[in-house]
């Protein structure tokens, strides 16, 4: 069993930058294959953001947020983190931390094992 919990949303405006935070419990991240963060905006489907495989070190991006956001383990502290740069109005959305044991199919939400309970990011014009 895995315990997620998210933290480091809030408000922010265009062109800021947002650091979120996964801690992870119950496992080490470095026995988990696949960790990811997804979002959801109000009134659409969860959609894939980011993830990171452990094998090899590989990160994998949603189109809309390349080259502005950035995902990365933490061993140490045992938790993932998403650095967001670059925020603009439609990044607004609850932020999910989510991950399983299998390293394949990364941006399906249906085939994750645990969710956290999600965090407010909101980026005002």
């Amino acid at each position: 069993q895995v315990q997620l919990v998210e933290s480091g949303g809030g408000l922010v405006q265009t062109g800021g930058s947002l650091r979120l935070s996964c801690a992870a419990s119950g496992r080490t991240i470095s026995s988990i294959p696949m960790m990811s963060w997804f979002r959801q905006a109000p009134g659409k489907e969860r959609e894939f953001v980011a993830a990171s495989r452990w094998s090899g070190g590989s990160t994998y991006y949603a189109d809309s947020v390349k080259g502005r956001f950035t995902i990365s383990r933490d061993n140490a502290q045992n938790t993932v983190n998403l650095q967001m740069n670059s925020l603009e109005p439609e990044d607004t959305a609850v932020y999910y931390c989510a991950c399983k044991q299998s390293a394949f199919y990364y941006s399906r939400p249906e085939t994750y094992d645990y969710w956290g309970q999600g965090t407010q990011v909101t980026v005002s014009s």
